[in-house]
């Protein structure tokens, strides 16, 4: 297919974008940007975070993990079930009760200042790393496929991306976010949908009959029964849960969504119906690539698994139809990662480290720090992404799952620790425990999976012998994030005390 035609469709995406933002972004405010001035249609909240939570790297990479993993990631996604109840039912009435703008402002209540800046800070390091690993792995396929063959070079790719994500979200921030990222789920799952139906039928197959061939072929197992292997199924379920809670619960770009939500009423049926949802766009992800799998062997194809999807939509056997399908769902399972996480980056950096919504100045005064800000942050994921680059090993976003797990621990142990004790904390220590136990987790997660770290990051650690002595080949896998939030957990009772009756007010969901 045309790279030139490719291109006029990705710019077009952008100008209804565009369009899209100047619509809604029309006599904004800071609490149209932070908070969609909390009048969202709480349909839209839910149906956008579809294209939020899976990003182009699940459009990309969970695919092409069938090869190799089968159907265990679906393992994960039952523990995201879990996950999104315990939102629903104990962080959404928190937060509403409080009538919080940024949820780390409850931190600070429970426990004081320096709680509520430690957790924004390792919000913003997450997302920050996480959401331009994304950005530069979608980039990458854009380039390898459009504009390497325009001979536009990645550096100017990746700049123009930006400059127009830029664009639409600085002016309207959430208020636009909710509707540019229905626009882009609709995108992504259509072009799911579209590529699963001509891919079967090149293969002159039914739904039914690519799914009995999958199962043959074992693609389909779901369950890992291995108790050493780092998919074992308990793992990956409580994993999962726990990701969810902390990824979606206790994340800013998240919950910013959900609370800009008139009632927690229809914050809580957001979260459920989006919760559902995503167990069967999951689903639809995996089977995908079964089918591509099943496709590649029928054409004796061997590619990487991150290319596996783009390789196939993109050639010529397939008509032009689904390149621009693949190419418009790709962008649209981007964005709402992207421009989601820029924003509520701006928000939380505003909000909860400069301190601009207590600060004194007129709103002008106050809208054009934030503007500031967000273009600060611009630059910073255009560096990050560049850095990636000069990295180049695809098998990094390996390495950004498990940098997810070391970050957001913290969070899951502050905001865990502050809703089932009254204690009350040391607050000069709090740093240090949140520092430290994330670097034990990580230490006993090197221990456990040394060849990980030879293989991927090209460190020889020597620790073979140690894994298989003390813990007996056990391979940790997604419940690294339970592993660090415990630590952190017991490293905070450790400089906490029993708080004073007055002081037993405090906002907890026991008390």
């Amino acid at each position: 297919m045309s790279p030139s035609l490719l291109f006029i469709f990705v710019i077009s995406y952008f100008v209804i974008l565009l369009a899209v933002a100047w619509y809604t972004g029309r006599n904004s405010n800071n609490e149209s940007f932070f908070i969609g001035n909390k009048n969202s249609n709480w349909m839209l909240v839910a149906f956008g975070m579809i294209g939020t939570s899976l990003s182009g790297v699940t459009f990309v990479s969970v695919p092409g993990g069938v090869g190799s993993g089968n159907f265990f990631y679906f393992q994960i996604v039952l523990g995201y079930l879990l996950g999104y109840m315990v939102i629903a039912f104990v962080l959404i009435p928190l937060y509403y009760r409080l009538n919080l703008t940024s949820i780390y402002t409850y931190l600070e209540k429970r426990f004081g200042v320096k709680a509520h800046k430690a957790g924004a800070f390792f919000f913003i390091l997450s997302r920050l790393v996480g959401a331009t690993a994304r950005l530069y792995l979608v980039i990458s396929v854009l380039q390898i496929f459009i504009f390497d063959k325009l001979g536009i070079p990645f550096e100017l790719t990746a700049l123009v991306i930006l400059v127009l994500i830029l664009l639409y979200t600085f002016e309207g921030g959430v208020k636009t976010i909710i509707y540019t990222d229905t626009l882009q789920t609709t995108g992504m799952l259509l072009g799911l949908v579209i590529c699963i139906i001509v891919i079967i039928r090149a293969m002159n197959m039914d739904f039914s009959e690519a799914l009995s061939l999958m199962s043959a072929k074992g693609y389909t197992k779901v369950f890992n029964t291995d108790i050493k292997s780092g998919s074992f199924f308990l793992k990956q379920i409580i994993g999962g849960a726990f990701i969810a809670i902390a990824m979606t619960g206790l994340d800013q770009e998240m919950m910013q969504k959900n609370i800009s939500v008139k009632t927690p009423r229809d914050s809580q049926k957001n979260i459920i119906s989006f919760s559902l949802v995503l167990v069967v766009v999951n689903f639809l992800f995996l089977f995908l690539g079964g089918i591509l799998y099943l496709y590649a062997d029928s054409r004796h194809l061997t590619v990487a698994p991150d290319d596996l999807f783009p390789t196939i939509a993109l050639s010529e056997e397939f008509s032009g139809v689904i390149g621009i399908v693949f190419i418009i769902a790709l962008i649209s399972a981007l964005f709402p990662s992207v421009d989601g996480a820029i924003t509520s980056i701006t928000s939380c950096f505003c909000l909860d480290i400069l301190n601009l919504d207590s600060k004194k100045g007129t709103e002008k005064e106050k809208k054009k720090t934030r503007l500031k800000v967000h273009f600060s942050f611009a630059v910073v994921f255009f560096i990050m992404v560049l850095l990636f680059k000069a990295i180049n090993d695809k098998l990094i976003i390996d390495f950004i799952l498990k940098f997810a797990s070391i970050t957001y621990g913290p969070l899951l142990g502050l905001f865990s620790f502050g809703i089932l004790t009254r204690r009350t904390l040391n607050e000069k220590f709090i740093w240090v425990i949140c520092i430290v136990a994330p670097l034990l987790a990580l230490g006993i997660d090197v221990c456990c999976s040394p060849e990980w770290y030879e293989k991927k990051l090209h460190m020889s650690l020597g620790l073979k012998d140690v894994s298989q002595t003390i813990f007996g080949g056990y391979k940790i896998g997604t419940e690294l994030i339970l592993i660090n939030g415990f630590f952190t957990f017991c490293g905070l009772y450790f400089i906490s005390k029993k708080a004073q009756a007055i002081e037993q007010k405090s906002p907890s969901v026991i008390g």
